[in-house]
């Protein structure tokens, strides 16, 4: 097996938060000592359902959140959980990145896609002069498929795909050795989705980068993963090859997550609101955050 490029160690995180009954606080645990690694150049899925504690373990891994416990390992080297300076999550952006759900959220509104990577580029590749950033610049988003047009144009003038497009782009330009794709297509038509999902294939194909696949959607799983975890109120419950896993669960989670997957020809059971006399429908909960 190649080596780990990743390794998340009995990773922990627990929030203070409002007690149901409004009077003090009380400890909620989002994510319990989780552990798993990435192989070098692989493809490992993070799946659960909404507040299963995947997006917050991608997030404790890019540094957004603090973990309460754990260890992160990154090419052989443990990574301080605490406070870090700016300088040092600057290095580790050279590492890992990350493509968030809504890339009109993740993108600056008023920059161009092209500027947005030269930006990256200036911050973790700072040898290059100007012609070689623009020579890099388009060769990246040769590789994400995107037109000179398209990436002159600010994001209110491009499509979602598009976008999403533009967000892949500029997390490879700085190089990163692991890319936590977190919900990358949920907000995708079914189309668009299996565009983006064959192009971070050929480029995983290219670069040899790592891909961290946090998602609720195990279709999207089977197509681009090798592996997966599943979570389940904060614990892995289940792990494994995907397609051991998605075709011989043995957690009952698990199967409960792949029982919810819609098959040709299904309906949502419709049920009675407990609150009023509409219906809604009956499906296992399943939502793009965590």
């Amino acid at each position: 097996m190649p080596e780990p490029v990743l390794e998340v160690r009995g990773l922990t995180k627990t929030f203070r938060v409002r007690r149901a009954d409004a009077v003090g606080r009380e400890e909620f645990v989002a994510v319990d000592d989780v552990s798993f690694a990435l192989a070098a150049a692989g493809s490992l899925a993070v799946v659960g359902e909404s507040g299963s504690g995947k997006s917050t373990t991608a997030r404790m891994i890019v540094g957004l959140e603090r973990p309460t416990s754990g260890e992160l390992v990154v090419n052989g080297q443990v990574w301080p959980t605490a406070r870090v300076s700016q300088r040092e999550r600057r290095r580790r952006g050279g590492v890992v990145q990350m493509v968030f759900q809504d890339p009109y959220q993740s993108l600056d509104r008023r920059q161009r896609g092209r500027d947005a990577v030269d930006e990256t580029l200036r911050l973790h590749a700072p040898t290059l002069d100007r012609a070689a950033r623009k020579t890099r610049v388009d060769e990246l988003f040769d590789m994400v498929g995107l037109d000179a047009r398209q990436t002159d144009a600010l994001p209110r003038a491009l499509s979602g795909g598009q976008r999403q497009r533009v967000a892949i782009a500029r997390a490879l330009a700085a190089n990163p050795h692991v890319l936590i794709l977190d919900e990358a297509v949920a907000a995708l038509d079914v189309s668009i989705q299996a565009q983006v999902l064959n192009l971070l294939a050929d480029i995983r194909e290219r670069t040899g980068v790592a891909y961290l696949f946090i998602s609720h959607d195990l279709a999207v799983v089977r197509q681009l993963c090798d592996s997966v975890v599943v979570l389940h109120r904060g614990r892995v419950v289940e792990r494994g090859e995907v397609g051991r896993v998605l075709s011989d669960p043995q957690d009952d989670y698990t199967r409960r997550l792949i029982s919810s997957i819609p098959r040709p020809g299904w309906r949502p059971r419709r049920r009675m609101s407990s609150t009023s006399d509409s219906l809604a429908p009956e499906t296992f909960p399943s939502a793009s955050r965590s």
